[in-house]
């Protein structure tokens, strides 16, 4: 295959992962938390998520495989790709600590109510590091989507970076909770998003030598199946913490919808 261009990629993954930025700055600057708008947003993302996975990823992985293997091969490595993509992100939320579930729903008001408390300064820096860790195949799951094709990875790029804004806010308030420093518990959070970009120069540096059409189907359906499991373990659940369920099942319909028409007019 032709070297890719590489520069916009990784922005785009640079700027998905820094987005746990905006949740540290929201927690330290909003007066309170628009719950509905949050809940609407993650159902939004995980509805971006599930629709390119199923519909586009999962779609050309399979035109890319069966091409090379034929029709019965090719749909099997991209059905066992697929799934390959959720057992390696399943492993990984797993083995992760979870002192706190780092994709529990926080709200900007608990920073007012809690005393300082040394204590979650451990649990602030652990969170910060599943996070991270959560964050790493995300990376490599924009950046490679984006190689493939632009558009397509500027959504999820975008859907990402809406599931790290609470994330950014999961990391902050027990640190700042121990600290009392906000600046520590920026750059905690802002340190736990640059996985993703570090994810997206490992996946360069290592699939890149050896791309070819095969490698690039299985990527794709194994992205399809990570993004698949993000939503219905951390985008979806959290959603419905933050707000009424119907609201989040509207932002579900709406990124959908909204993921749909953009393929079709850039079809």
């Amino acid at each position: 295959m032709e070297e890719p261009n590489i520069l916009i990629p990784l922005l785009l993954t640079l700027g998905a992962g820094l987005a746990t930025g905006i949740g540290s700055a929201i927690a330290f600057f909003a007066k309170r938390t628009n719950k509905r708008l949050l809940s609407f947003s993650l159902g939004l993302s995980g509805g971006v998520m599930i629709y390119v996975s199923f519909v586009e990823l999962f779609q050309q992985a399979n035109i890319s495989l069966t091409a090379e293997w034929g029709p019965r091969l090719g749909t099997v490595v991209t059905v066992a790709s697929f799934f390959a993509g959720i057992l390696l992100i399943g492993i990984i939320d797993r083995l992760v600590p979870s002192f706190e579930n780092p994709h529990e729903a926080h709200s900007v008001e608990e920073m007012d109510h809690q005393p300082r408390n040394p204590k979650l300064m451990h649990m602030g820096v652990m969170t910060a590091l599943a996070i991270g860790i959560h964050n790493f195949p995300e990376g490599i799951a924009t950046f490679t989507s984006a190689v493939d094709n632009m558009a397509l990875g500027v959504a999820i790029a975008v859907a990402i970076a809406i599931h790290n804004i609470p994330e950014g806010i999961a990391v902050s308030i027990p640190i700042y909770y121990a600290t009392g420093d906000r600046r520590k518990a920026f750059r905690l959070s802002l340190l736990s998003g640059l996985a993703e970009p570090v994810g997206a120069v490992l996946a360069y540096l290592v699939l890149m030598p050896f791309m070819s059409p095969t490698l690039m189907g299985c990527i794709l359906a194994g992205v399809a199946g990570i993004m698949v499991f993000i939503s219905i373990d951390e985008l979806l659940p959290a959603a419905r913490e933050y707000g009424e369920a119907h609201i989040s099942i509207y932002g579900v319909v709406a990124g959908m919808a909204l993921m749909a028409v953009s393929l079709i007019m850039l079809a």
